[in-house]
């Protein structure tokens, strides 16, 4: 009896990591793979979408980019006992495969394939690599990108794939838009996996100043932090508006199809939702984002008439409202934003994925 082949994902931190990697797991699942994702505790959080059958590890990892002196010095420690303990469990049952997706939890599992030299690669979400995968990405067969052109280190090799969707977000693609008139109508609010408290501070004043023949047809789906929620609710309360806030949305796609107007940060993950989906939106790039790489996604979507940007710095209730209500009172516009965000899409980025594993695994059968 053959052995089922055996993939390691890495990843970890944020959604931004974690959304493509669940859609490259449910991906080999599907081809008869075994799945294994190595992350952290905070990695964890966001597994829950992973198929069931998804192995998962948990592994002591850190940065040194936060905290203080002391958290600082317990970093080295702590990765150099994630990286044996990977390497220690990769002995004894060897990934025929390891992918990383970026954020530090992924440095044991990426670092014991280079010191066991197990077939690795890396996926990057976005146009200028992250502090782990910029270390990593001389050091493995290819950097799968995720936009092109991406910014590589001397001696990486990039393939432009596109950035993976979760199957949620596929069977959502290309769904009908419905466009904004005098009638109810979604809106949607997303900081990213973890919230953003300037949209928890802004988005919901700009709704307060729009015109009252269009505020009292709005519905909101609003992601915010737990520690923002109260007064989130409280601020939509006060403006007459009906709003559904959590810290975490478990059901994106569904909220994102049905939505007349996206109004979300500009992490490649949301990007890549918007554009397979096809959805208007207003983009707010995290202005403390590496090398400002969330102006440089957006800009790519403003660009093709998708979106609209409004940097941090020009950021007020003000603004906002007025691009709000540019987009909800002039439909042709809002059903060209639609169509524009649609022929931006790679819906076949999973796939083109799934062919750089599956050629790295044939290039070394073992």
């Amino acid at each position: 009896m053959t052995r089922s082949r055996f993939l390691l994902i890495a990843a970890g931190g944020t959604g931004g990591h974690m959304f493509p990697a669940q859609a490259l797991a449910e991906a080999m699942l599907n081809r008869g793979w075994r799945v294994r994702l190595s992350t952290d505790a905070r990695g964890a959080r966001f597994a829950g979408g992973f198929p069931h059958t998804t192995e998962i590890a948990q592994v002591s990892s850190a940065t040194f980019a936060r905290g203080g002196a002391a958290a600082k010095a317990a970093a080295g420690p702590k990765i150099a006992a994630g990286i044996l303990g990977a390497a220690w469990r990769m002995r004894r049952d060897r990934p025929d495969v390891v992918v990383g997706f970026g954020g530090y939890p992924t440095i044991p599992a990426l670092a014991a394939a280079v010191l066991l030299k197990i077939p690795r690669m890396i996926h990057e979400q976005n146009g200028v690599l992250g502090r782990v995968n910029r270390v990593f990405a001389p050091r493995v067969a290819c950097v799968a990108c995720g936009v092109w052109p991406t910014e590589l280190p001397e001696g990486a090799r990039g393939v432009h794939v596109g950035n993976p969707v979760r199957r949620a977000v596929l069977a959502r693609a290309g769904a009908p838009y419905i466009p904004p008139g005098d009638y109810p109508m979604s809106i949607l609010v997303m900081g990213g996996s973890q919230g953003a408290r300037i949209l928890s501070d802004v988005v919901p004043a700009a709704v307060a100043a729009l015109p009252e023949a269009l505020r009292r047809n709005l519905r909101v789906s609003h992601q915010a932090r737990p520690e923002d929620e109260e007064r989130v609710i409280a601020a939509y309360e006060q403006a007459g508006v009906g709003a559904e806030v959590r810290s975490f949305f478990r059901d994106v796609p569904a909220r994102m199809s049905e939505a007349q107007l996206v109004i979300s940060r500009a992490g490649a993950s949301s990007i890549a939702d918007l554009t397979v989906i096809g959805r208007p939106s207003i983009l707010v790039p995290f202005a403390a984002a590496a090398a400002d790489h969330q102006t440089a996604n957006a800009r790519g979507l403003v660009q093709a008439g998708a979106a609209i940007m409004i940097p941090e710095s020009a950021l007020d209730a003000a603004s906002l409202a007025a691009q709000m209500t540019a987009v909800l009172t002039n439909p042709d516009a809002a059903v060209k934003m639609s169509h524009a965000a649609l022929a931006a899409a790679r819906p076949d980025a999973t796939e083109r994925l799934v062919g750089l594993v599956e050629e790295l695994a044939e290039k070394d059968p073992a």
